[in-house]
């Protein structure tokens, strides 16, 4: 049996480095995942480049996690060896909280974040709390699995719960790796999708997602052409601009919603109150979601067909892929895959 494996984790601020670790068993409450998959997600550049409050390296990131059950820690119920689960941001609440006693299993405030305040994905292997696992569907296979993982269940959740209802116009600003996924789980929730983008070069795309409309940021003004539509009963924000999410803003319906599932970095965001006040709109956030957001995000996207664009990297070459993520020229996900 092995007793080391092979991980890649951040040492300080922008500082990647493959290196083999020993083995370790899973405690109370966790287990052991030999991983198979692992997305690269914009979100890792908070343990990679230390924008965490209190992070302490060395710190394994990745929260996109696909494998199967390598061992078990006391106390484990419902899971069994060899059965294939994944991991997402949130890694598993307490269930004993206050917030986790009124069934807010997201905004735990006991719970480890994947990546983050535990390591995560960048590896061969991985321990994680048994309430954070996922099962993932036979008809997935890792790579198709593990971004739906957090950019799948963010804009997923970020649907699913809004005013919206099917019929009603849907708005998703950019077409990358959260919006590409957003515009698909819009079109098959019933929704009359409007994406929009810098340009034209990615109204085809869009269009063969699921969009009916395309908006090109650049050459028309997105607010003007949503209120030509009606006016949007929900904008999804993905793209990581403040600017440009709030400057959106005026193109709601009245009572409609904004919902942010993208953030550029922790500058303000300049809202006009009067579009708030006179329509009565409202400004919300998403947060990736729970175990059982997770499995309901993978079963959906089986069930109607729903798959992000990816393209794979063995786990040796994590540092390359997580700066060609940084430079934004994945197309759309970038997946880490152990074996190669």
């Amino acid at each position: 049996m092995r007793n080391t494996y092979k991980a890649v984790q951040a040492t300080g601020p922008g500082k990647l480095e493959l290196v083999e670790r020993t083995m370790v068993e899973p405690g109370p409450g966790q287990v052991r995942i030999r991983v198979e998959a692992c997305g690269v997600c914009h979100t890792d550049a908070f343990t990679v480049e230390g924008g965490l409050p209190g992070l302490a390296y060395p710190r394994v990131p990745g929260h996109e996690v696909v494998g199967r059950i390598d061992a078990i820690g006391t106390g484990v119920q419902g899971w069994k060896l060899e059965q294939r689960v994944g991991v997402g941001y949130l890694g598993g609440q307490d269930g004993i909280c206050q917030l986790c006693r009124g069934g807010d299993f997201v905004n735990c405030l006991n719970q480890p974040v994947t990546g983050a305040t535990q390591d995560g994905g960048y590896a061969e292997m991985m321990i994680a709390r048994a309430s954070g696992l996922a099962s993932i569907p036979n008809e997935l296979n890792p790579v198709e699995a593990a971004p739906l993982l957090c950019a799948g269940v963010t804009t997923f959740n970020g649907l699913r719960h809004s005013r919206a209802r099917p019929g009603d116009l849907v708005a998703v600003q950019g077409v990358g790796g959260l919006g590409h996924l957003g515009v698909q789980f819009a079109r098959k929730m019933g929704f009359r999708v409007a994406a929009i983008a810098r340009g034209q070069d990615k109204a085809e795309l869009a269009k063969k997602l699921g969009a009916h409309h395309y908006i090109d940021s650049k050459s028309k003004d997105p607010v003007a052409e949503l209120q030509a539509l009606g006016g949007a009963k929900l904008i999804l924000a993905t793209a990581a601009d403040n600017k440009s999410i709030a400057s959106i803003l005026g193109g709601l319906a009245p009572r409609g919603q904004l919902v942010v599932a993208g953030a550029g970095g922790n500058e303000p965001m300049q809202i006009n109150p009067q579009l708030l006040l006179f329509g009565m709109r409202s400004l919300a956030g998403t947060l990736a979601g729970s175990s059982r957001d997770n499995e309901d995000t993978l079963s959906f996207s089986f069930l109607e067909g729903i798959r992000a664009m990816t393209e794979t990297a063995p786990l040796a070459n994590a540092a390359e892929a997580y700066a060609k993520m940084m430079r934004n020229e994945a197309r759309f996900r970038i997946v880490l895959v152990t074996g190669q």
